[in-house]
């Protein structure tokens, strides 16, 4: 049976880091490990986690100097010794049955690597995001992330990823924990997806997401702060793919890459038609390529029942 490592990061989140830990650990299905990795901060929290939660065996506290999240992320990884690390963010939490939820699609499903979850938000704001209105296998996307940066992920506190995946995508140079001190589950989401993890999207209705202040990052978006986003992104990108030998000669697969994906949204095949396009070589070539990945996505419909179709 799949066992799970929980990552929580705190950086002064005192009021808040408690409610999460619990969350951790009151999971049906129980965490072999629950690790708490507290970023240098300066409210209290140290303390307060000390307090809490020293003697608790089931509780690892790691306590270092402040270097950012994605330096949390990779002192908290180092401590995992399970199958599979789940991240949870200090002021976030999740509903009892989340582990559950998540331990029967690894233990039926091997081959898939990487799986994140819809998301609930509460507090300042209450409402449902997810990235489909039900589950669904998304396959592998390493070429339509290299290619247009797609987005196949969701929040750290509803990420999930084998052990292995962990590790790799945060084998980074020492200096990008500067530049991703915050929002490093980039570095998870695009990282998976580059080096190849195959991912899956499981709606559990089970991650509560707390809105306070103005930590949602769709509210604080101005086209500096997207530039800069995008532009770091691009690069965080660009040095996943230089480790594998990943290039624009990548297109010439990216038919196969979508013909991993048992049952793809309409959307997700006119992407993957629009990427065929830029195939170095023959318009008329690449127009066929194009055409036949939306006929196979039509067919693939047509034969789907329709309650058990991918909707966009």
């Amino acid at each position: 049976m799949t066992s799970f490592a929980v990552v929580v990061t705190n950086y002064n989140y005192r009021d808040f880091v408690g409610a999460a830990v619990d969350s951790a650990l009151g999971q049906a299905r129980a965490a072999a490990q629950v690790i708490v990795v507290d970023d240098g901060s300066n409210d209290g929290s140290q303390a307060y986690l000390r307090e809490r939660y020293g003697d608790d065996p089931r509780v690892t506290l790691v306590c270092g100097e402040n270097g950012g999240q994605l330096v949390a992320f990779q002192r908290g990884v180092a401590q995992a010794r399970a199958d599979v690390i789940c991240f949870l963010d200090a002021d976030d939490r999740w509903e009892p049955g989340y582990l559950a939820r998540l331990g029967e699609l690894y233990d039926s499903r091997r081959d898939v690597d990487f799986v994140f979850s819809d998301i609930q938000l509460f507090g300042d704001e209450r409402r449902w995001m997810g990235y489909a209105e039900q589950s669904c296998d998304l396959g592998f996307t390493a070429i339509s992330t290299y290619m247009s940066m797609r987005w196949y992920g969701a929040p750290t506190s509803a990420l999930s990823m084998r052990a292995l995946w962990a590790r790799r995508t945060l084998e980074l140079p020492a200096e990008l924990g500067h530049t991703w001190r915050l929002s490093a589950d980039n570095c998870l989401v695009f990282g998976a997806s580059v080096l190849g993890a195959r991912k899956y999207y499981l709606r559990t209705g089970a991650v509560l997401y707390r809105i306070h202040g103005n930590n949602g990052w769709w509210g604080r978006q101005t086209p500096a702060t997207q530039y800069l986003n995008r532009f770091r992104s691009r690069c965080l990108i660009e040095i996943y793919a230089r480790n594998i030998g990943l290039d624009e000669r990548c297109l010439e697969s990216v038919k196969h890459e979508f013909r991993t994906k048992p049952d793809p949204s309409w959307r997700e095949a006119r992407h993957y038609a629009k990427l065929a396009r830029l195939r170095r070589g023959s318009w008329l070539r690449n127009q066929q390529r194009a055409a036949s990945i939306l006929w196979s996505a039509i067919r693939r419909r047509r034969r789907a029942p329709k309650t058990q179709r991918n909707t966009d």
